[in-house]
């Protein structure tokens, strides 16, 4: 998200770049990052202590999803499944909504740019970010929404390893 409106702000507002991109307000994204993050592991967290699973269960997976946590409970779990996934839908609809947004806002000024030139230095600025933000939310959504489906914990592990190692992996060569 902060990504995106970084890309916002240089394509939209380029003379106003430094002013609004300020090391104070970058620090404040990191921030707001970093507390709506722990907010929502903490979530998955308190659903998971809630109820009562088998003793030492192993999860075959790199990262263990709160799903694939919720499939070994042996209470009742149809509360817990539907904030589960109402935590997940609102965590991921306000990111995925702001940043489809910024790109609207970011097409639509390149549209208008003149020379052939600028609007290709604009499209290629934004094509890496727009391929890591599929990257990561498609597989993502595909853990999970196929771990609900079926258990396939190869393609569940290879799914989590993309969005847990290599999109972060990634950020540092879309950012230079």
């Amino acid at each position: 998200q902060a990504l995106a409106y970084d890309r916002f702000v240089a394509i939209c507002h380029p003379l106003h770049y430094p002013t609004i991109m300020n090391p104070r307000f970058c620090g404040f994204l990191v921030l707001v990052s970093f507390l709506v993050s722990l907010l929502e592991s903490q979530l998955h967290n308190l659903i998971a202590l809630q109820f009562t699973t088998f003793k030492d269960v192993k999860i075959a997976n790199f990262f263990c999803d709160p799903s694939q946590v919720l499939s070994l409970s042996c209470s009742g779990t149809f509360i817990n499944i539907i904030v589960m996934y109402f935590v997940g839908a609102l965590f991921g609809v306000f990111p995925i909504s702001g940043i489809l947004f910024s790109y609207y806002k970011i097409v639509s000024t390149i549209l208008r740019i003149p020379s052939s030139g600028g609007k290709y230095k604009a499209f290629s600025t934004c094509g890496s970010h727009l391929s890591v933000v599929c990257l990561f939310y498609g597989t993502g959504f595909g853990v999970y929404l196929g771990s609900a489906v079926s258990h396939s914990s190869r393609k569940s592990a290879v799914a989590s390893v993309m969005y847990t190692v290599v999109t972060p992996m990634l950020n540092p060569f879309i950012c230079s």
